[in-house]
């Protein structure tokens, strides 16, 4: 047996006479190639093993984290004409900078003087104002005058209402006394007729008795004139009582009027004052909207009009401008399904378009030329289809190179959780997204407990 089985053994000088023993044995290629399957074999099992960081891809571009750093474009506030421009495409300027000066094209505000003479119009109504004020203060004065000056016409008018009063009734007296004044020389005559046709008087003492009577009559008649008289005064009086207190009436309303004219005119120049001052304001305002500002420190990129005298209209874009020290985040898309395994402060691996790098995804510390960042925004609404996550730069590792640009392309990898090889083999070929993990550091709740990732499935809460 043992001579058999040195005859295998391809250097055993007997094996080469026996052609049967040549065809039976095992060629030295198959076993070279027997050797490398078994330890390939064995090196794929042992590396089915190796630690694999599962990760999310995404693509984007380069954008800001703060609406005020990305690119903008400054507009125009008032119409005009382009005069003149103080910068060039590419050009830094800073906060403040003029970057272009306009002229008028509205015909009501050619006037080089507008404002000034806007400012004359506004202190000539002011003044107005106060003049109009010292009158109706001096209509006030005129209707307390009036109002005392009714008082004492009024009390004077009554007084001579009274006097006439009295008057009458002193002439009444008078009639009544010389009513029977003439009452008695009526009776005498009458006796002295009598007298004279007896014979007991002489003719002389009857006329004398007659020229009596014609006395008493003709007092009687002055004095009821004169009682008429006093009536006639007496009506005057209130007649002149009444038409005084009309008369003032009309005289103080008037006034009223007047006052109340002022008054209106007052307002009405206190309306007019405010929308001097407005429009003075506005003039204002809008003489310095004539030389277009740099809104903040950035890089002229574009001129969006150009040369000299050309119209631009009110609220039209001029220039745009990109800020010279923004706070760049990349904006990546992410797909529905792994949006849930995302958390805000998640590591992310990035690499830059036109930056050299070496990429392992699985392993990111060996991977060369990428740049660490975190999530910081994760959107609440999808975006055709993708949610949006915006990362920025990780301040504990090395920092993204300066000549980033917004707008340039980049690639990210979200670091989930670390398994096996295999079992990452198994889940691609088995389509099923990466394992759940929790927060990437854990947070300690009441109880000194920590919030731990659950590599089964959901975290802790």
């Amino acid at each position: 047996m043992p001579f058999v089985e040195n005859l295998h053994t391809d250097t055993h000088p007997q094996s080469r006479r026996f052609r049967s023993l040549r065809m039976v044995q095992t060629p030295k290629a198959g076993r070279t190639l027997a050797r490398w399957g078994a330890t390939l074999g064995l090196l794929v099992f042992v590396a089915g093993f190796v630690p694999w960081t599962q990760n999310i891809r995404s693509q984007g571009r380069l954008t800001t984290l703060r609406p005020q750093d990305r690119p903008q474009t400054v507009p125009s506030t008032i119409g005009g004409r382009i005069q003149q421009w103080y910068v060039r495409e590419g050009q830094l300027v800073k906060k403040g900078d003029t970057l272009v000066q306009i002229a008028e094209i509205k015909e009501k505000y050619f006037d080089p003087e507008l404002l000034e003479r806007t400012r004359e119009q506004l202190e000539a109504k002011i003044a107005s104002l106060r003049e109009n004020a010292a009158k109706t203060v001096a209509l006030g004065g005129q209707q307390t005058a009036l109002r005392q000056g009714l008082q004492f016409s009024l009390s004077k008018a009554r007084n001579k209402v009274s006097q006439a009063r009295l008057k009458v009734q002193s002439d009444s007296a008078q009639v009544l006394a010389q009513r029977a004044d003439f009452a008695i020389a009526t009776r005498q005559q009458e006796a002295q007729e009598n007298l004279y046709r007896q014979g007991l008087k002489s003719l002389t003492e009857l006329e004398a008795r007659r020229l009596k009577f014609q006395e008493s009559q003709a007092k009687v008649q002055d004095v009821q004139n004169k009682l008429s008289i006093s009536r006639q005064e007496l009506t005057n009086a209130i007649i002149e009582l009444q038409s005084l207190q009309a008369e003032y009436t009309d005289k103080i309303s008037k006034s009223e009027s007047d006052r109340r004219s002022a008054t209106s005119y007052q307002f009405d120049t206190e309306g007019q004052i405010a929308k001097m001052r407005n429009e003075l304001a506005n003039l204002s305002i809008r003489a310095g909207y004539y030389f277009i500002q740099a809104p903040q420190d950035g890089y002229v990129v574009r001129a969006l009009k150009e040369g000299q005298g050309e119209i631009v209209k009110e609220g039209e874009d001029i220039v745009t401008m990109m800020p010279s020290t923004p706070q760049l985040a990349a904006e990546l898309y992410v797909k529905p399904m792994d949006i849930p395994l995302l958390r805000v402060g998640r590591q992310v691996r990035l690499q830059f378009d036109g930056w050299p790098a070496l990429v392992f995804t699985g392993w990111p510390g060996t991977s060369f030329g990428t740049f660490g960042g975190t999530v910081a925004v994760i959107d609440n609404i999808d975006s055709q289809g993708q949610y949006r996550i915006l990362v920025i730069p990780d301040s504990t590792q090395e920092a993204w190179p300066k000549p980033l640009r917004v707008g340039s392309g980049v690639y990210g990898w979200a670091l989930l959780d670390d398994v096996p090889i295999w079992y990452e083999l198994w889940r691609q070929l088995n389509g099923f997204p990466p394992d759940f993990v929790g927060e990437p550091e854990p947070e300690k709740k009441a109880g000194g407990k920590e919030k731990k990732a659950d590599k089964g499935g959901s975290s802790e809460e």
